[in-house]
């Protein structure tokens, strides 16, 4: 097989060494690709968000499977313009995208097929959404209502707080066009977790529960970032909870999804919050989730081509998973200043050290300069583990962590705290 992987961060490093491990293989190519992903793959400088240059490659090429990493171009109806071209691709259409690319579609759907998630209303008016704001009281949820890179999410904790919220995102624009209009949220308090599942638009296998770290600093402090660590299993998914979230979220929205005109195929990503109300959606995503992907492919024990190409063909009944026992961690090595305007051009130090401690380097923010790789991301680097258990891979994890540095590199210390609290 030939592959195209569309990406360049650490979820599309961790899809290529995955789908590499597939004796089906024969070729893999990334656009852009980064030089982690380098090693593996021949990176393509090609603009992802250009349709018919990618369509144009993958012709070119006699490329097999073409699998979609950001959610970019699949806004961009990438998935689409395949499909038309007789590609085979894995991922959803522009339309089934839409249920990350605008959060208002997305609850919207939840609220017709009553799919549990926090009460909201949307607005396109500035001076609507604070006046909803001061009539409902803090703390409230502002969400952009388009796509901005995981980071156009505000939990406001007073009155002043959402009010900035509300200027950053409509007035001020901090996420461009994504700022339109936002979706204003009750705040629900609970544990987080991320359920992905592999999907026909039929059939739906889910795969481990993660648990991402949204926030920069240590004990869940300071702004949100894309994410500063994940591990699975996630325990507060027990098997229970699992089976609810089968039943009352991810069949309803697949069907819901078909029934609305945009039957979904690829990775549908959940986003949930568990409560002592019982469970709520905090969000879809139309992909892999970054980092999550980091320490869910590493325990899947099946070929991923087979899976993708199954999701592709609408044959996913007929395939079986399989999953490795122990877990898996990931942590985030970041530029200094991220999630704001943050270093670059940095050398990184003790890559192939850190690799010699049994652990995966997924490269998300990196760069090539003068025989260096250097940093060019707010998210550099993901240092995953795998061991029997999650306590030795968390160590093993932070083992290998400890042999890499570059100027101003900061991480979390806790990640997978709340699994071992318990």
């Amino acid at each position: 097989m030939r592959i195209l992987v569309i990406g360049g961060g650490g979820r599309e490093h961790a899809l290529v060494w995955k789908l590499a491990s597939s004796p089906r293989v024969e070729q893999i190519y990334c656009a852009p690709g980064n030089p982690g992903i380098g090693k593996i793959a021949e990176c393509v400088q090609i603009n992802i968000n250009d349709n018919a240059e990618l369509v144009k490659f993958a012709i070119d090429h006699k490329i097999n499977l073409t699998v979609v990493g950001p959610e970019a171009p699949l806004a961009n109806g990438v998935v689409d313009e395949f499909v038309a071209n007789g590609l085979k691709i894995f991922g959803p259409s522009k339309a089934a995208a839409q249920i990350e690319g605008s959060k208002a579609f997305a609850k919207d759907l939840m609220k017709k097929y009553q799919i549990p998630t926090a009460g909201f209303e949307v607005f396109t008016d500035p001076a609507l959404a604070r006046q909803y704001v001061e009539q409902h009281g803090a703390p409230i949820v502002v969400k952009a209502d388009g796509l901005a890179a995981g980071k156009g999410v505000i939990v406001a904790m007073t009155l002043d707080e959402a009010f900035e919220a509300i200027d950053d995102i409509m007035c001020d624009k901090a996420f461009g066009a994504a700022g339109s209009q936002v979706v204003i949220e009750d705040y629900i308090s609970g544990e987080e977790a991320s359920l992905l599942a592999f999907t026909d638009g039929k059939t739906i296998i889910p795969m481990l529960a993660a648990q991402d770290h949204k926030r920069i600093y240590d004990g869940d402090q300071g702004p949100n970032t894309g994410g500063m660590g994940a591990y699975a299993p996630a325990p507060v998914v027990t098997d229970l909870i699992r089976q609810q979230v089968i039943t009352e979220v991810l069949q309803p929205t697949i069907a819901a999804m078909e029934k609305e005109g945009c039957p979904y195929q690829g990775c549908l990503y959940a986003g949930l919050m568990i409560t002592d109300a019982g469970l709520k959606v905090i969000e879809f995503n139309a992909r892999f989730g970054d980092p999550e992907t980091q320490v869910v492919l590493p325990l899947l024990d099946s070929d991923l081509t087979v899976i993708m190409e199954a999701c592709a063909d609408g044959t996913l009944a007929d395939v079986h998973i399989k999953w490795k026992s122990g877990a898996a961690v990931c942590v985030v090595l970041a530029a200094e200043g991220y999630p704001a305007a943050y270093r670059k051009e940095d050398i990184i130090d003790g890559l192939e050290q850190a690799e010699q401690e049994e652990a995966l380097v997924f490269h998300a923010g990196t760069k090539l300069s003068d025989g260096h790789v250097v940093t060019g991301g707010g998210r550099v680097l993901g240092v995953t583990a795998v061991a029997s258990d999650l306590l030795n891979a968390v160590n093993k994890t932070y083992d290998a962590v400890g042999k890499i540095s570059f100027n101003g590199m900061q991480y979390r210390r806790d990640i997978a705290y709340r699994a071992l609290n318990k």
